[in-house]
């Protein structure tokens, strides 16, 4: 697939350019964007092929679980078990932002998802370029750091284009200004995971 050209100055989400991540996204494919701290690996979370490959990419283990991202709650509500208002309290403070919680799952959350877990890692985004990709292709998308497991996340449009090649569709940007990925905070517990 050939890759959109890019510089720092011309980091603008273009029609034509959400037109062929929608496309893309919609036949399954895997998408690099930038988020708050690094690119991050996306994809549709209900198509099951997708997430497979987005994993093989990643040689991530599916029972790990992966986070999806949202432009807001509304994307995410499908996945988590309904909240009462004390919990919905707890995480609507800390949204958007880099704060991922771990909710509990509805049963009709795929288990390519949440892996061998009860719950399913969620954030709505603070990156505004994250969160217009979310809104654009109106879904939630899977969100983990654009990396193989043990390397470093890539932090550059240029180190995804190379690092993945022609099997992931790199959309240009520039990541947050955050060093560390997002917390990863348990909601039924209060424990901090990451």
């Amino acid at each position: 697939m050939l890759q959109p050209r890019f510089s720092a100055t011309t980091a603008v989400l273009t029609t034509a350019l959400l037109s062929r991540v929608r496309a893309h996204i919609k036949q399954g494919g895997v998408i690099a964007y930038p988020t708050e701290s690094c690119y991050g690996l996306g994809c549709d979370p209900r198509n099951r092929r997708a997430v497979m490959k987005l994993l093989r990419i990643k040689s991530r283990p599916q029972h790990k679980g992966l986070i999806l991202i949202g432009s807001d709650f509304s994307q995410l509500q499908p996945y988590a078990a309904p909240l009462n208002d004390a919990q919905w309290h707890k995480i609507s403070s800390s949204w958007p932002g880099p704060v991922t919680w771990l909710l509990p799952v509805t049963r009709k959350t795929p288990p390519w998802l949440r892996g061998g877990h009860k719950s399913i890692a969620m954030r709505v985004t603070a990156h505004p370029l994250a969160a217009r990709l979310c809104h654009a292709v109106n879904m939630p998308l899977v969100s983990t750091s654009a990396n193989s497991t043990r390397q470093k996340p890539a932090r550059t449009y240029a180190a995804c284009v190379k690092n993945f090649g022609k099997g992931v569709l790199v959309v240009p940007g520039l990541i947050g200004k955050r060093r560390q990925p997002s917390t990863i905070m348990d909601l039924m517990t209060g424990a901090v995971i990451r």
